[in-house]
């Protein structure tokens, strides 16, 4: 080895010391309010009380599949498909694997940078040229007592003592050829932390996006749930109105009977008639209804319309044990507060970027390899060339550039801590209003209930008083109608509870951790596949 790089070894000592240091603020994960209990989580009575009992899952593939907890079948099947073909889901994970490939991309400025440029060159020297300079279409490089310059059009060097090439010390009007083979390595050595930062600030950016691509998985599930379960209940619905119909028809024909025998007038026929003719026009509606739900959940699942189709059947409504937390443990389970935090800790490293500006930068650079001007004694020891030494750089003036970008950065932060607690903010809004609606709801559905039993037996009276010619059909079509109005009431009553109870469910994680974010560590050194 030359003995000439030995003396830059003196100097790693102080580098290394240098290199540790971070200009980034201690990060602390802003403070937000965070009350010690949920509002509306206090029941009135026993019966809501078996309403709130905590779910416990026994493992997280318990936790992730949430809907396990309505016992559905096809709802199951359908909520699978949403992660592995909704085309929505796909993008965001590509995003997220985009912010993946940038952490590799960041990390990679830790460590040097390594190129070969293999080269050859022939040349002829001017003949009106003689001992003072030689410009030649090769590259030369004066280590002392010389100056060097490139140029489009080659190299023209002076006091050629020392210099690397044999182009340049070529005689007047000389030929030859020169082959090259240089291996380069270059190095910024990271002395204030910016190269860190900005890796930092890229992994909890990735991470980041890592909640929201669980974020937007949890919505897509969500609305798959509350599509089915408005499909669902039209399908109850349906039911209804087709009971109803036929019960409108049965009433037609008593009213042609009794007015046949006399006992009725053409008026309750017409009414009859009338009656039956707008429920069926109704009717259609909730064909369109159902057909556009069961478009939007073919979507959802990443097929076209045509693709898919849902048997009716029955509306069922589960009331099950309900995931709720403290608020304070609402901030480990929600993934949209776990991305808005990251952002948080990506623009607080970003400030230790934007600080490390104002400080010099120091990069190493070493060449060495062989030159020569004949193929054969190319890698021969002789042929030999190296060099190697530190380069500091540092901008005496810029006009108030770097301080903008230091006030643009903390500018950022502060953003970035509003966004972070107004999340928060909204979320517990999003489990009050779902325990508010739930705690009401369940009162309300057992009203509707009740209403609906006590419309059904003044209909079952008025159909009896009806049949044997009592009343006029105007009795019957009141009942009729009132029957059917408060059936539907309580179909809608229990849909709106189910929506609710999916609605808390994501308000509340969907069974999400903090914990299922992928680590810094692990998107460094993972490369993105």
């Amino acid at each position: 080895m030359d003995p000439a790089p030995k003396r830059f070894l003196p100097w790693l000592a102080p580098v290394a010391l240098l290199a540790a240091c971070n200009l980034a603020p201690h990060y602390a994960v802003p403070s937000t309010p965070a009350p010690a209990a949920f509002k509306e989580d206090h029941p009135a009575n026993a019966n809501e009380q078996a309403a709130w009992a905590q779910a416990h899952p026994s493992d997280s593939a318990d936790r992730a599949k949430w809907w396990l907890v309505y016992n559905d079948p096809v709802l199951s099947g359908l909520e699978d498909q949403v992660a592995v073909s909704n085309q929505t889901l796909k993008a965001d994970e590509a995003a997220f694997r985009e912010a993946r490939a940038l952490v590799v991309e960041a990390r990679a400025a830790l460590f040097p940078t390594l190129g070969v440029s293999p080269s050859y060159t022939t040349f002829r020297s001017s003949s009106n040229v003689r001992g003072a300079a030689v410009s030649t279409g090769a590259t030369s490089t004066t280590t002392s007592g010389g100056t060097t310059t490139t140029g489009t059009t080659g190299t023209t060097s002076s006091g050629s003592t020392g210099s690397t090439s044999s182009a340049a010390s070529a005689s007047a009007g000389q030929t030859g050829q020169i082959f090259s083979l240089p291996l380069e390595a270059t190095y910024e050595v990271d002395l204030w932390g910016r190269i860190r930062n900005t890796v930092a600030a890229d992994a909890y950016t990735a991470q980041a996006s890592a909640g929201d691509l669980a974020n937007a998985r949890l919505s897509l599930q969500a609305q798959l749930a509350e599509d089915y379960f408005q499909l669902r209940a039209t399908d109850e619905e349906q039911k209804l109105q087709d009971a109803t119909i036929a019960a409108y028809r049965e009433d037609l024909r008593i009213a042609q009977n009794l007015f046949r025998n006399g006992i009725d007038s053409d008026e309750d026929v017409a009414q009859a008639q009338s009656q039956l003719d707008t429920t069926v026009a109704a009717a259609a509606d909730l064909g369109v209804a159902r057909a556009q739900y069961e478009h939007a959940i073919a979507v959802l699942v990443g097929k076209a319309p045509a693709e898919l189709s849902i048997a009716p059947t029955a509306f069922t409504v589960v009331v099950m044990p309900l995931p709720l937390v403290v608020p304070s443990q609402l901030l480990e389970r929600r993934p949209d507060i776990a991305a808005a935090e990251r952002r948080v800790a990506a623009a607080n490293a970003q400030i230790g970027v934007a600080r490390a500006a104002y400080y010099p930068t120091l990069d190493l650079s070493a060449t060495g390899g062989f030159e020569s001007s004949h193929l054969g004694s190319l890698l021969s020891w002789p042929s030999r060339f190296w060099s190697l030494g530190p380069e500091l750089s540092e901008t005496l003036l810029d006009f108030g550039m770097r301080r903008g970008e230091n006030e643009s950065a903390w500018a950022a932060y502060d953003a970035a801590v509003a966004t972070y607690r107004q999340t928060v903010l909204t979320a517990f809004q999003a489990v009050e209003d779902n325990l508010a609606s739930l705690r009401i709801l369940a009162s309300e559905v057992q009203l509707r209930r009740t209403a609906a039993a006590s419309t059904h037996r003044y209909l079952g009276l008025s159909q009896t008083r009806f049949q044997a010619g009592i009343d006029s059909y105007l009795n019957i079509a009141t009942a009729q109608t009132a029957d059917l109005t408060n059936q539907n009431s309580l179909v809608q009553a229990q849909l709106q509870e189910q929506l609710a109870s999916v609605s808390l469910l994501m308000a509340t994680g969907g069974g999400w951790e903090q914990a299922d974010l992928p680590t810094p560590a692990h998107l460094e050194l993972v490369p993105a596949k």
